[in-house]
């Protein structure tokens, strides 16, 4: 007996707290239940009622910023694309003026210098140019039949054309 005393004590000393509230033992009707239920539900859910406005619209910003991530993508490809033609043209300009200046340094055309630096199309004029004063020119035999065609003469061009034409209208 002495345990129930003390429970009676607790619950004495508890003046209407939530101990009394839970030892009162109060029955619900199926439809009080349904509207509580019912009625929490709709809290609930008015805490997330734009939920689907929000999902759309977060998926619109997802869709939007991967097109805004590919046309950037496109762009620094495009400029990626850009530099190195620009490169390759500054450094095909560079290399044509570096020939021309080795060629008017030496006298070599600039249509034999293949070389990419100006140290290497140095030595390959250089080359060219020794080369070139160890061969002998050599002219191609022409027969003609033995006529010895340019006679050096006083005559003029008119008038050496007036023989030809002479001999001619006589063959």
């Amino acid at each position: 007996m002495e345990g129930n005393n003390m429970a009676e004590t607790v619950m004495e000393q508890g003046n209407g707290t939530a101990s009394e509230d839970m030892q009162e033992n109060k029955t619900f009707t199926q439809e009080e239940v349904d509207n509580i239920v019912s009625s929490r539900l709709k809290r609930e859910g008015a805490k997330y009622a734009d939920y689907e406005e929000l999902k759309a619209k977060a998926s619109k910003f997802d869709e939007m910023e991967e097109a805004n991530k590919s046309e950037l993508q496109k762009a620094n490809e495009k400029a990626a694309a850009l530099q190195k033609q620009l490169d390759d043209m500054t450094k095909a300009t560079e290399l044509s003026n570096l020939r021309n200046k080795v060629s008017t340094d030496t006298g070599v055309p600039v249509a034999l210098l293949t070389a990419d630096t100006e140290d290497e199309c140095k030595a390959q004029a250089e080359a060219i140019l020794a080369f070139a004063s160890t061969q002998k020119p050599s002219y191609p035999s022409v027969k003609d039949g033995g006529e010895v065609h340019n006679i050096s003469t006083n005559k003029s061009n008119g008038q050496l054309f007036g023989e030809w034409l002479n001999e001619q209208l006589n063959s």
